[in-house]
């Protein structure tokens, strides 16, 4: 199975991850990134709004990404794909909530899923391959080593910092 993806259609559904993080896209490329590789399937995921000169694409084992130029959508750019593939665009699946893109993707011949649904699956095979879910984990909120690395940076050693405020 291969997969074309809209990465800005997809963060918002899966929980833990928003588009005003300032990591979002780095986020959900490690989570695809590592849905790929225990899945061994191939993926590109789209991101329009690349700043100028970054409107490139780059391979990451059996993913790529896309940053898209400012003139074109993640939605024209994945519909572009699927008809430069001919008829090999039913062998991809397109994951977007997009109605028209959707549309457009059947018409060519890909299967869809939508970003809910397919937000499920990742979320669910990450969590169960051992990957970090953000949503397990409020944002800001410290672990235990976080804490020790703390302590050790501003040298409190034992029994220096219990109880006392």
């Amino acid at each position: 199975m291969a997969y074309l993806v809209d990465g800005h259609n997809l963060i918002p559904k899966i929980p833990g991850l928003t588009l005003s993080q300032p990591d979002d896209e780095q986020l959900l490329v490690d989570m695809l990134g590592s849905y790929c590789r225990q899945q061994r399937c191939g993926l590109e995921v789209f991101f329009d709004g690349a700043p100028p000169g970054y409107d490139r694409s780059h391979r990451f084992g059996m993913m790529t990404v896309h940053y898209i130029r400012h003139d074109q959508t993640a939605d024209q750019a994945i519909i572009s794909r699927l008809r430069a593939l001919g008829k090999s665009a039913r062998n991809r699946t397109v994951v977007s909530s997009d109605r028209a893109v959707q549309a457009e993707a059947r018409s060519l011949g890909a299967k869809i899923l939508s970003g809910e649904r397919f937000s499920a699956i990742l979320t669910a095979k990450t969590s169960a391959s051992g990957t970090i879910n953000r949503s397990e984990k409020p944002e800001g909120s410290a672990g235990q080593d976080d804490v020790e690395e703390w302590l050790r940076l501003f040298n409190v050693k034992d029994g220096d910092h219990a109880g006392n405020s």
